[in-house]
């Protein structure tokens, strides 16, 4: 349950009492995306949640996969709720989080992008591009996406069915 529209706070109600809870969140950059890291690592401190940082935090080239990966792999297992990973496009590093088992990555420029991933995809982890969109519109959408609550319905009988094809190889 969301406590007001843009409200990144999630809670649930049992025998009339409200439990509130922030979420573990894992942060990665490539060194093109660090323009984006700091903003919205701010954020996401101030709406109150955890973040779990995976790099980088230096403008030194790398190779994203070895940065994007263990994130993923962080929300997989369980160690964090979310993920927003970043880079110069997104893409890439939307293709990484996506080969991760149970991973469901939205790349968002734009936050009904980032809040239909959540609600009708019930996607875990957000990709954006610093290359692609301003700080502006990354918090607009990180706002979107953790404050997104999957719809259900029609789109649990195809989010099942993506999980599936993940099980069939």
């Amino acid at each position: 349950m969301n406590f007001y529209p843009g409200s990144p706070l999630r809670g649930r109600k049992e025998a009339g009492v409200l439990y509130l809870f922030a979420m573990r969140v894992a942060l990665a950059t490539d060194h093109a995306g660090l323009p984006l890291k700091g903003p919205i690592a701010d954020w996401l401190t101030a709406a109150g949640h955890e973040v779990v940082d995976f790099g980088v935090n230096d403008p030194t080239p790398v190779d994203y996969p070895d940065i994007i990966a263990p994130a993923a792999r962080a929300v997989a297992a369980g160690e964090c709720e979310r993920a927003i990973v970043l880079g110069g496009s997104g893409t890439g590093e939307q293709i990484v989080a996506n080969k991760v088992r149970g991973i469901r990555c939205v790349e968002a420029a734009d936050p009904v992008t980032a809040r239909l991933g959540r609600e009708h995809n019930d996607a875990n982890a957000l990709a954006m591009g610093a290359r692609i969109i301003g700080s502006e519109v990354a918090l607009a959408c990180v706002a979107a996406f953790m404050s997104g609550e999957f719809q259900g319905g029609r789109h649990a009988r195809r989010v099942a069915k993506i999980s599936a094809m993940e099980d069939a190889g």
